[in-house]
């Protein structure tokens, strides 16, 4: 994950005397380890999340700071866009160890891997988050963090083929319009990409529990659709 603001992030924390590893734009668990020890040492809460109150501590003037709060999880997930599975026997080892790195046991990537997607981005990104008992089960993301209003950045929860049926499928808010969501997920046409998804399927909008500082905001984002509904995410 490669983003700019988190090299703003990485380099103010430098320069408070706080090392989060190499300064590459990544968020990986020095730089997670970097924010909780700076948190710590002005007294606010340890959670490793750069929320408005950590924002105004880190960086000397408001010009400074990113233009947004970071959402990493969305940053991991904007980097891994294009990821896809391979047709045939030959599996995605980036695919794969994304469930080794969370000790999920995950045979190949024709299994439905949406809510493997899903789980990789939150869990190596907010490490102090506890996901679903079983990540794979994109219907177990209903029971995920807390309830909140759809709105950028929050994991979305979909019917598939029937209500019914328990199948699902889970990615994350980036958009919608009046009868659709605007989806960036995994396994949609077999690969991590954006898709729309209609409102007709949606169960329940979910936040991490531990990025409760980065709930609030716009609930909406507005885009103008110009593609069909998905029909593919299996």
């Amino acid at each position: 994950m490669k983003n700019v603001s988190v090299r703003k992030i990485q380099e103010a924390l430098v320069a408070k005397g706080f090392i989060p590893g190499e300064v590459d734009g990544i968020w990986g668990r020095r730089t997670i380890a970097a924010v909780k020890s700076f948190q710590q040492s002005v007294g606010l809460e340890v959670d490793g999340v750069i929320g408005p109150k950590t924002s105004a501590a880190l960086f000397p003037s408001a010009a400074e700071m990113p233009s947004q709060p970071l959402l990493p999880w969305i940053a991991e997930a904007e980097n891994l866009i294009g990821t896809k599975e391979n047709l045939g026997s030959r599996d995605n080892p980036v695919i794969l160890n994304w469930a080794d790195s969370l000790d999920i046991h995950y045979p190949n990537d024709d299994v439905p891997w949406c809510g493997l997607f899903v789980a990789h981005c939150v869990g190596s990104t907010m490490s102090d988050e506890i996901l679903p008992a079983n990540p794979l089960g994109a219907r177990q993301w209903e029971r995920f963090g807390d309830p909140i209003d759809p709105r950028w950045g929050a994991i979305l929860v979909f019917w598939r083929e029937s209500r019914a049926s328990g199948k699902g499928h889970v990615g994350f808010y980036v958009g919608e319009d009046d009868s659709a969501y605007r989806v960036l997920g995994g396994n949609q046409g077999n690969k991590v990409c954006l898709t729309w998804v209609g409102k007709d399927r949606f169960l329940k909008a979910r936040w991490p529990r531990t990025a409760a500082s980065l709930g609030g905001g716009s609930a909406t984002v507005l885009v103008d659709r110009k593609e069909d509904l998905s029909n593919d995410e299996a």
